[in-house]
Formats: structure tokens, C-alpha cells, sequence
């Protein structure tokens, strides 16, 4: 067997139908008395439910937004520091959770997550910010929240196409933790469980959205995705999701459901045992299958159907190839180009990589 590293991040999780009702008792247990609740002015509704249920709370803010914008963050800290607060409940999905982690970032506050979403960032130690037009991403423990709630009751009614790009955005973490730098067998066998759980599970949320069972499934196997993220590592296909989704201020999940296929097919020839585990898991061949479950939901399939501009290729080429992640394969500015127009235009998959 290969040697390899292993890192168990430390996390409380609690999993289950209403476990928010036991939100003061996971604050209690990581030090916080007087949080103050994040969310998206989306999702202020919601915030204000789960304030209403905290025996103290420190108030609301309500402006947690896309890519974690720098002035969005430093707001944040201002309400946080007038209102005495002395830690965070960050609810809602990656935009929410990563305000909390930039948060915790800047003063070591205490977090805990209750995701609404698939997305998983509550689960690793990745924070990624966006400045003057630009996203930088940083790994360090210092924003892996404490605690978090996975409560399947915040993620009923989550729309089919919403509930379907977070689901794919959570299977990017677990595919390519199966070829990242980090990747071992620990991973190895949760990416395939999660990745597994959730694809079967989103095909059902498509014809009934209300299964609650399919949903449990679904936020089980997200958890299990997020978990390969946070203790392995990325590759080719997050590094283009965060140039391109930052650069153009892209919505996130849509940006990883378009890209992943067309990444997915750049690295497989170097990958065919990872591949291998992939299709086993969505009983296919997996780029195929993941850009079919796309469309079954109405998902966008092109990045120039989020806005991104033609001539962005060519910069987001750049910004890769500047500051690369560790890829199985060599990144090469003509295949890199050939994928991106692809995903751009939204071109059938081919059935071999550019």
C-alpha cells in the first residue's frame, strides 16, 4: 500500500430532524454565550427564527454575501464589536458560513455552522475572499468552525435546481479528493459513500422535492464530501472555480456544476482509478452523469449563461497557470483554453480529455 497521511479535523456535528432546537447547548459547549446570528438578506427570515430560539443573543446580520467580500467582512466585525458578542452561528450556505469563517479569521470568535445548503464549506479549513476584483483562498485551522448543526429541516425547501448545483458543488470536494496531494484510503472510501448517497439521493429531490428520507440522504452524503475537502485537497477544478467564479462574480455552486464534467475529463487520463471509483459511485460514466443530473433540474450549462464574458478565457488561463494547485496532470495553457471555451459555450462533453 502507498504511505499516506491521514488528518481527522476536530468538529462537533450534530445531525438530524430539528436539531436546531439544541442550538444552546452546542454553543454552550464550545464557550459562547451572546452570538451574533449571520445570514443573507435572502435567508433573514430564517435568521431571525433561530435568534428567537437562542436564549441570548448578541442580533442579526443579515449582509453575508458571494465570495465573502473584504468590505462585507469588515461591516460584520464592526456590528459584532458593538454588539459584545463572543462568537458567531453562521446560517445559511457557503456565502453565510464563509463571513463566519473570515470573522473568526480576523478575532478567533467561535463558530457554530447550520448549513442550509450541500455546499460543505462548514466542514474544512478553507476560507475564500474576494478583493478589488479578485479571490484568494488560505487553509488554516484558525476558520474550521467548532460545531455544526446539520438539521435536514433547513434544507426542505430548498429549491430542485438550488438543492442540485450545491449537490454537485459538494460531489467536486469528493472527486477530487481522490487525486488531490492528500488523497489516501480514509477519503478514498468516504468520497465514494458520499458521493454515492448524494447523486442517488438528488435524482429523487428532482421528482419529489418534499421526500424528506431523499433529503436526509442527500445532507448525509454532502457532510461525508465535505469532510474529503476539508482533510484532503483540491486540484484543477476548484482552482477554476475560484478564478472564474471571484474574477466575474459568478454564483458559486452554479459555477462548480458547469466546470466539474469538463475538469473531470481533463484529469482522467491521469486518473483512471480514481475515474474508476467515481463512476462506480454514480453507476456510469461519471462527467456524463453529472452534467445529466444538471439538466434533469434545469441547472445552467454554460458559464456564459452566468455571465461570464467571452473574453475571460483568456484571463482566467492566466490566473490559473500564475498560482496552479497540484494537478495530476500537467497544466497546459492550450488544454486549460480548450476546456474553459467548452464550459463557456456549454459544448457536449467530448469522450476524451483536449
Amino acid at each position: 500500500m502507498t504511505p499516506f497521511t491521514y488528518t481527522g479535523l476536530p468538529a462537533r456535528v450534530l445531525f438530524g430532524r430539528g436539531a436546531t432546537t439544541r442550538a444552546d447547548e452546542m454553543l454552550a459547549e464550545i464557550g459562547v454565550r451572546r452570538p451574533l446570528v449571520l445570514t443573507t438578506p435572502r435567508q433573514s427570515d430564517l435568521g431571525e427564527a433561530v435568534l428567537g430560539g437562542l436564549m441570548d443573543a448578541a442580533g442579526l446580520f443579515t449582509e453575508a454575501a458571494m465570495h465573502t467580500p473584504v468590505a462585507v467582512t469588515e461591516r460584520a466585525l464592526a456590528a459584532y464589536g458593538e454588539a459584545g458578542a463572543d462568537g458567531v452561528v453562521s446560517v445559511g450556505g457557503g456565502s453565510t458560513i464563509g463571513l463566519g469563517k473570515a470573522i473568526a479569521l480576523r478575532n478567533g470568535a467561535p463558530q457554530l455552522a447550520i448549513p442550509t445548503t450541500y455546499a460543505g464549506s462548514e466542514m474544512t479549513p478553507i476560507i475564500g475572499q474576494t478583493e478589488d476584483g479578485r479571490k484568494t483562498t488560505r487553509r488554516t485551522p484558525d476558520v474550521l468552525p467548532e460545531a455544526v448543526i446539520y438539521d435536514v429541516d433547513h434544507t426542505m425547501g430548498l429549491p430542485v435546481a438550488m438543492s442540485v448545483t450545491s449537490g454537485i458543488n459538494a460531489v467536486a470536494h469528493a472527486a477530487e479528493a481522490l487525486y488531490a496531494e492528500g488523497a489516501n484510503p480514509v477519503l478514498s472510501l468516504m468520497a465514494e459513500e458520499g458521493v454515492r448517497a448524494l447523486h442517488g439521493a438528488l435524482g429523487k429531490v428532482i421528482d419529489r422535492p418534499d421526500d424528506a428520507d431523499a433529503r436526509e440522504r442527500a445532507l448525509y452524503g454532502a457532510w461525508l464530501c465535505a469532510i474529503c475537502l476539508g482533510s484532503g485537497g483540491v486540484a484543477l477544478h476548484h482552482k477554476l472555480a475560484h478564478v472564474v467564479g471571484g474574477s466575474f462574480d459568478l454564483p458559486h455552486a452554479e459555477t462548480h456544476t458547469v466546470l466539474l464534467p469538463y475538469a473531470l475529463r481533463y484529469n482522467a487520463p491521469a486518473v483512471p482509478d480514481a475515474m474508476a471509483v467515481l463512476d462506480r459511485a454514480v453507476g456510469g460514466d461519471a462527467p456524463t452523469a453529472i452534467r445529466a443530473l444538471a439538466e434533469r433540474a434545469g441547472a445552467p450549462a454554460a458559464l456564459r449563461a452566468l455571465g461570464m464574458p467571452e473574453e475571460g478565457i483568456d484571463l482566467a488561463v492566466r490566473q490559473t497557470l500564475e498560482t496552479p494547485y497540484p494537478n495530476p496532470r500537467p497544466l497546459e495553457a492550450g488544454p486549460l483554453a480548450a476546456i474553459l471555451r467548452a464550459a463557456w459555450a456549454g459544448d457536449p462533453l467530448t469522450e476524451r480529455a483536449p
